[in-house]
């Protein structure tokens, strides 16, 4: 399990933006980024838009999806095509991985909040970074990293209630929002950089290499056995039904015993905001109280059946059915990581940000739909960039080398 959720007191780390150490980590981020990712190239389309939004003095919201970890350093590069640091909301683990990246990370203009609970501080510092103009403000729709680059979780309504909160305390001039999609393509030989992988995961299983089935039948084998694991653990054996529907019964029979022991007769809402529920009902007491060594480990088992269920919410049933080599690639890194916490990069990958038309954000919520209508927005545009971004394949002359 990462260590997306810490046992200890929670302090607000606010952004310090320094443009000296912002402009050091610019020289080193290009091989960084080759290094620890793959990236090879970065292309930023439609630039313009932010930029008008930038020139008329807007408060702006920038709303992303959030594939990989390294999105929020992706962005940088739109940040520099568009003469403007951005601040960034990152979740507080993120700050206590290494001493280098809490000094770093907010003279980059991050900032934290913190997920299990109500994190006032972080919220009035986003309000009033979007409300102020000075600098936009990014903030990732989906709230977990998916590690899926064609299919889009369901969107957190924070951006949409900040947005408008911000546009209350502006004293003139508008709030917008612009939907940012990061498509993610593989351009080399994906056969050779992922085999090695499929391989070292097959050994895990004692299994000889398969060799004689082809990839994508190794692949869902793969995935097939991992599915099978798990469920002899908690059902000692494997279920009928297909993957998904397979899925659905694993996650149901996580959550719902906590759910009932610890807040009883909630089992509403969807996959992501009940693992927040369970989080923000579990924590509390291991960072405030005396528990018994006992308890603490009981609830570090439900925190570990908990990030199980974030895991398997990631995992599209049907994903590689119809296979691309972003998809099989995405479904590979996913296997790595859930099994080592760490995926190994594969090179190279280029990058593209494509910026959405400017959302202007009213001070007043419109409750006549279901959905919130500027969230349904967003999402609309993200849909849109998603798809139209597929046929970015091609590298563009305006594309940013990484050399």
């Amino acid at each position: 399990m990462q260590a997306v959720v810490l046992d200890k007191p929670y302090t607000f780390i606010p952004p310090r933006h320094s443009p000296f150490w912002h402009g050091l980590v610019r020289l080193i981020l290009p091989r960084f980024l080759r290094k620890s990712d793959g990236i090879a190239a970065v292309e930023c389309i439609a630039a313009e838009k932010l930029r008008a939004s930038l020139d008329a003095g807007h408060g702006i919201m920038i709303v992303g999806n959030h594939c990989r970890p390294c999105d929020p350093m992706i962005l940088d590069f739109l940040a520099a095509k568009v003469n403007r640091p951005f601040h960034v909301i990152a979740s507080w683990h993120v700050f206590m991985t290494s001493k280098i990246q809490r000094f770093l990370l907010p003279r980059m203009g991050g900032f934290s909040v913190y997920r299990e609970g109500m994190d006032r501080e972080s919220l009035k510092c986003a309000i009033k970074t979007v409300a102020d103009g000075e600098f936009p403000l990014v903030i990732f729709a989906e709230g977990i990293i998916t590690r899926c680059n064609d299919r889009l979780v369901n969107f957190m309504e924070g951006p949409a209630f900040m947005a408008r909160a911000a546009a209350k305390q502006r004293k003139e001039g508008k709030v917008v929002i612009h939907p940012v999609f990061i498509r993610y393509f593989f351009e080399g030989d994906l056969e050779k950089s992922i085999t090695p992988v499929v391989e070292s995961i097959e050994r895990r299983f004692s299994w000889q290499p398969q060799v004689q089935l082809p990839l994508g039948e190794r692949i869902r084998k793969i995935g097939g056995a991992l599915l099978d694991l798990k469920e002899i653990e908690y059902f000692q054996s494997p279920q009928p039904g297909n993957f998904r529907e397979r899925l659905a019964r694993l996650i149901d029979h996580l959550l719902t015993p906590m759910e009932d022991r610890w807040t009883p007769g909630r089992h509403d809402g969807d996959t992501m905001a009940r693992v927040k529920r369970m989080r923000t009902a579990i924590l509390p007491d291991m960072v405030n109280s005396q528990l018994t060594e006992e308890d603490r480990a009981s609830r570090w088992r439900q925190l570990a059946d908990v990030y199980l269920v974030q895991q398997l919410h990631c995992y599209p049933g049907d994903y590689i059915e119809h296979p691309t080599p972003e998809r099989i690639l995405e479904t590979i890194e996913r296997y790595d990581e859930d099994l080592n916490d760490v995926a190994r990069p594969h090179f190279p990958i280029r990058a593209v940000i494509t910026v959405g038309d400017a959302i202007e954000v009213g001070t007043a919520k419109d409750r006549s739909h279901e959905t919130d209508p500027i969230t349904a927005e967003i999402r609309m545009q993200m849909e849109e960039l998603l798809e139209s971004t597929k046929a970015s394949r091609k590298i563009s002359p305006t594309g940013t080398e990484i050399q």
